[in-house]
């Protein structure tokens, strides 16, 4: 039905992601021969192929369940961090990816992980705030599903292939690094150099969904968020929450949002499973 699909990022709003699959997935038979995501959608395309999705969002809400806060000094000692949240995150992918799971997931799809690499002439130093500050302007004037603020200032936007990856930690680094927003998540460094998350340069990583596009594929763009408006692109589609998922992007605090926002994805993907289904009988 679909010959490639797109995560959007959005932190823990892409736990919806994970429930939309579980539920849309076999209904529809979505088998496609590439997958792409971005930030925490990335991590989401990856539990999703592996069929883990309830069992990752309980052990998030589990996680959350712990007593910690957003912020904590205490923890800059201990962690590294004075948010919590991204050693979380990455104790949670190493929990989940071994081995196993790696080779699993070569056998699968095409994944590709977008990164997003900073302007030539900019430091890192202020490279940084200037993307996210282009992007959360750009968000909220404009609201585009696909944002141009971070190209104009340079960024450029590189995938990373789960099937070249040689071990765990490699995939580990990968989707930490999609996901670095300092400094709520560390810079990663891919290759050598500093890596940025992908929502940097387009949050629905729609770029790699072109070619097949071209030669006449349908794709399919789950999203993490409402949008007023979509860009009308010939045989793409895409796909958004009911309604605003209850959660923020980087709460540790908010077990039960974690949950109603799996529940919501599951909801929804039948929804649309069965929307679709009457579309194309």
């Amino acid at each position: 039905m679909f010959d490639a699909v797109a995560f959007a990022g959005g932190g823990n709003r892409c736990y919806w992601q994970g429930g939309f699959w579980e539920a849309a997935a076999p209904l529809l038979g979505l088998d496609p021969a590439m997958i792409v995501g971005v930030s925490a959608g990335a991590w989401s395309a990856c539990y999703s192929l592996l069929d883990l999705g309830r069992m990752v969002n309980e052990m998030v809400a589990e996680g959350c369940s712990q007593g910690r806060r957003n912020f904590e000094w205490r923890a800059w000692r201990s962690e590294g961090s004075p948010w919590p949240v991204s050693l979380m995150y990455r104790s949670l992918i190493e929990a989940v990816i071994d081995e196993a799971a790696l080779a699993r997931l070569k056998r699968g799809p095409e994944i590709l992980i977008g990164l997003a690499r900073k302007p030539r002439r900019l430091p890192l130093a202020l490279a940084i705030p200037l993307g996210i500050a282009a992007y959360q302007i750009e968000k909220k004037w404009r609201s585009p599903v696909h944002p141009r603020g971070g190209r104009a200032l340079g960024f450029v936007p590189e995938f990373v292939r789960v099937q070249d990856l040689a071990s765990p930690a490699e995939l580990s680094a990968a989707l930490m690094a999609s996901a670095s927003v300092p400094p709520f998540m560390p810079v990663g460094r891919i290759g050598g150099t500093a890596a940025l998350d992908g929502g940097l340069v387009d949050n629905v990583p729609a770029e790699p969904l072109i070619p097949v596009e071209e030669r006449g594929g349908r794709t399919l763009v789950i999203l993490s968020r409402l949008y007023r408006a979509f860009p009308q692109v010939k045989g793409r589609l895409y796909v958004q929450p009911s309604q605003p998922v209850p959660i923020g992007q980087f709460d540790i605090t908010n077990p039960d949002g974690i949950r109603r926002a799996y529940e919501m994805g599951l909801k929804d993907g039948e929804d649309f499973a069965r929307r679709l289904g009457r579309r194309n009988p």
